[in-house]
């Protein structure tokens, strides 16, 4: 639980999202962005407890291009976060991302990967696997959503603070740089496998 708790509260890309989702969308709209980051992740841990972390162990040029998709991918979100220009999503075309969009994301966010990774290989015993697997996603979904909340609720709680447009695009630059920032552990693994 507490491995849970402190890889789903801790900063990275799904809760730099979430808190300039929870300041531009407001707590509700961002709901269900918050579930498909949770469903996604429910579903990697199963995955790679169920099999995928064996694939990749034969095949690392598959996690190296995972590393590439995933920071082109983030890269575009620090772009539509720093270019978003309302509160409420009153920009052309401005959303929350939807369930799907959010737990698709997670097969490119270099956090999520490290997370589920880390928990199924240090919690799952072999003897144990079916079992200790499903228990991994139960506790991670129980645990990890509430983070998680914290982090839409704070942009919330700021939203206010960002009726004005210079305060709001000092905000959205903020949380752009924070998401690049993000990448950088990863690009650093990366550079070392080469």
């Amino acid at each position: 639980m507490t491995f849970c708790f402190v890889s789903s509260v801790t900063p990275g890309p799904n809760n730099m999202m979430l808190l300039s989702s929870g300041a531009t969308f407001g707590f509700r709209r961002t709901v269900p962005h918050m579930v498909g980051i949770s469903a996604g992740c429910v579903v990697m841990v199963l995955l790679l407890g169920f099999g995928l972390a064996g694939i990749i162990g034969r095949l690392p040029w598959l996690y190296r291009f995972l590393h590439v998709l995933s920071a082109g991918y983030l890269l575009y979100l620090a772009w539509r976060i720093a270019t978003s220009v309302s509160v409420g999503g009153r920009s052309a075309g401005a959303r929350p991302l939807t369930p799907l969009d959010a737990a698709a994301f997670q097969w490119v966010n270099p956090k999520a990967w490290a997370m589920c990774l880390g928990a199924t290989t240090s919690f799952a015993r072999p003897d144990h696997l079916t079992g200790d697997v499903i228990l991994i996603a139960t506790v991670l979904a129980l645990v990890g959503f509430p983070a998680i909340t914290l982090w839409a609720g704070g942009g919330t709680v700021v939203r206010h603070l960002l009726d004005r447009p210079k305060a709001l695009r000092a905000f959205n630059l903020v949380m752009a740089a924070l998401l690049v920032a993000s990448l950088v552990p990863g690009l650093i693994e990366l550079v070392e496998m080469a």
